[in-house]
């Protein structure tokens, strides 16, 4: 597995800005829209579930596990971005990950912030 496998964010050419800060340095506020948010449950499947079984019994990372959280998050990334987009905003300030399970059958990953439009100073 590569690097990308483990991480995830926005490239260079994104036209939503996603900042976990209340600002971004060198933009001004010119508009707060309100909180926008992007919602994804993703289940286990059976092979990656009795893998973390497996590796439980002697220790570390489970690599499955890991990468399906990550491409959750992206997910519920892109879900925030497509939302503040629709809405007219080029911004999300304060972005944060809540993760919890959902039902037990799988594992509810939401992204949320509020969309702004943002403007250079």
């Amino acid at each position: 597995m590569g690097i990308e496998d483990f991480g995830g964010g926005q490239t260079a050419q994104a036209d939503v800005l996603v900042v976990t800060t209340n600002d971004v340095p060198g933009y001004q506020v010119t508009q707060v829209i309100g909180e926008v948010f992007g919602l994804t449950v993703r289940s286990r499947h059976l092979g990656s579930q009795i893998g973390a079984g497996l590796k439980s019994l002697v220790g570390g990372e489970l690599k499955g596990l890991t990468k399906t959280l990550v491409e959750t998050r992206n997910q519920a990334m892109e879900r925030l971005v497509e939302q503040a987009r629709a809405r007219g905003a080029n911004a999300v300030l304060m972005m944060r990950f809540d993760v919890s399970e959902a039902a037990d059958v799988g594992t509810e990953v939401c992204a949320y912030g509020t969309a702004a439009v943002i403007s250079r100073v």
